[in-house]
């Protein structure tokens, strides 16, 4: 079975058990908390945002329902985990197709850990000329983090686990669920 729910709040995604980290009530608070700061800094700007796929398209989606501020939306695709582990080689599968050069761009990610994809996204960026980037993501693993960059929105930190739901996946499984979802270290 690929993804099963039982009756003590945990989920079977896989081979692993995880249990409830957050609830989808928490998940739309902090979701409407960013886009509120969104629309104090961009009131009168129309940014184009940059989802990052797989894992950000359920946050892109969530946070530009509620800006009131005019937007664009776009995907670029990078890869950078295997299995439970994120590795230090990214994988651009999908490029840009839209012109931005002069244009404020925010780049939304489910979660930030090592930084190396949204790095890579980044220096990409670059030889584009946009007038500005931002980024927003959901979560943010400090201590996991190994670049420099700074995350303009950031939702929630949460410590170094593995997690799923809310766009997150293990090996593309678990994405669907609307709570998150943290590995269950009893069953490893």
């Amino acid at each position: 079975m690929v993804m099963s729910l039982d009756n003590t709040s945990r989920i079977k995604v896989r081979d692993k058990f995880f249990r409830l980290y957050l609830r989808k009530e928490k998940i739309d608070e902090i979701v409407c908390a960013i886009a509120g700061r969104i629309d104090v800094d961009y009131a009168g700007k129309t940014p184009l945002f940059l989802g990052i796929l797989n894992g950000a398209f359920i946050f892109t989606s969530d946070l530009v329902r509620k800006l009131q501020v005019q937007c664009e939306i776009s995907f670029v695709k990078y890869a950078s985990y295997h299995g439970l582990e994120s590795s230090e080689k990214i994988s651009r599968l999908i490029g840009l197709n839209e012109k931005i050069k002069g244009r404020d761009i925010i780049i939304a990610e489910d979660i930030v850990d090592t930084g190396f994809t949204i790095a890579n996204l980044l220096n990409d960026l670059k030889q584009y000329e946009p007038a500005s980037v931002s980024i927003a993501c959901f979560c943010f693993k400090k201590e996991s983090f190994r670049e420099d960059f700074k995350i303009n929105y950031c939702g929630l930190e949460i410590p170094n686990l593995f997690v799923v739901g809310y766009g997150l996946d293990y090996d593309g499984a678990g994405r669907n669920f609307p709570d998150i979802y943290q590995l269950d270290e009893s069953d490893v």
